[in-house]
């Protein structure tokens, strides 16, 4: 096993923000880097909460990558304004999204199959911005595979940091299988240091890619780490955690997620409840279904403590 292989976090909207990133570095650890969900432009502004994220403030100790979505120039100059202001020196552009909503719109994903629009939105950042380290996530293309290696070219043209690579199609979502040879046949032509996403889900998944896919320059994963938060440290220390340290670390987790969003959240227990039931969406998928029926169901907070602590209890 190669512990040297660099893991990184995937972003997921509503999961991954700065409280959650700050409690998961300190409790498990094992992550070189991690990327803030999207920053977008909506009705002409930047979400307020989008900007409260990324601030450094907010994610002291660890590396963020914040990662903007944009359909055109204009909208990409705004939120790099504000990514400039912030001081930082890297940002990753998202043309992985596979939302219908925003794809429709060329945001993401579906810009993928507009190789000139690709062209303006990321010939212009980098000339605008020489400063800046830009990297890419993106996937196969939006109907066929073929869509990224038509950009292949731009990309090895360009001088960006990194490549992310999810190996599916925007119209599959998170749909069927990862397409391993369509990443491959990228990987073969790809000139710039190139990052596996998608469906690594154990230390064994990993292993296979990199085995696979031995120049990579890293891995980057998102539900398989809100599944299992332990997972970049299990790889690295080559052995999973007991099941005990895990209650107890989960139980760590949630804590701080909890005390942190009910510090946050002005709304009072219904708006916390809710915040905390997505907590749990992807988290110890094997964990008693009794308890996380109970989790998902509950209208109060006293329910939601007791249902959580038998959760960790059992697990």
């Amino acid at each position: 096993m190669n512990e040297n292989t660099i893991i990184h976090f995937a972003p997921l909207q509503g999961y991954t923000d700065a409280i959650y990133r700050q409690a998961h570095a300190r409790i498990f650890g094992g992550i070189e880097t991690y990327y803030s969900p999207f920053v977008r432009v909506e009705r002409g502004e930047i979400r307020r909460k989008d900007i409260r994220d990324i601030d450094p403030s907010h994610n002291q100790g660890l590396h963020l990558i914040p990662q903007l979505i944009a359909p055109e120039v204009d909208k990409l100059e705004q939120i790099m304004t504000l990514f400039i202001e912030k001081e930082y020196k890297e940002v990753d552009i998202n043309l992985g999204c596979p939302f219908p909503m925003l794809a429709r719109r060329h945001n993401g994903a579906g810009m993928l199959p507009y190789p000139e629009e690709v062209k303006a939105l990321l010939t212009n950042a980098v000339e605008k911005h020489p400063d800046i380290r830009f990297s890419v996530k993106l996937r196969l293309g939006w109907d066929n595979a073929e869509e990224c290696l038509a950009l292949l070219p731009l990309f090895n043209e360009l001088p960006l940091s990194h490549i992310i690579l999810h190996p599916r199609l925007g119209k599959q979502q998170y749909k069927g299988e990862v397409d391993l040879n369509g990443f491959e046949a990228f990987y073969q032509e790809c000139n710039k240091p190139l990052l596996y996403n998608g469906d690594l889900h154990t230390p064994e998944d990993i292993q296979s890619i990199t085995a696979r896919f031995p120049r990579l320059a890293g891995i980057v994963i998102g539900r398989g780490l809100l599944a299992n938060p332990a997972l970049a440290m299990e790889y690295r220390q080559g052995k999973p955690i007991s099941s005990d340290e895990m209650a107890k670390k989960v139980g760590q987790l949630h804590a701080e997620v909890f005390n942190n969003y009910q510090e946050l959240l002005q709304g009072g227990e219904v708006q916390l409840l809710m915040k905390m039931k997505s907590f749990w969406e992807y988290l110890l998928p094997d964990g008693d279904r009794k308890a996380k029926k109970t989790i998902h169901k509950t209208s109060k907070l006293a329910n939601y403590q007791a249902a959580v602590s038998n959760l960790l209890g059992s697990y």
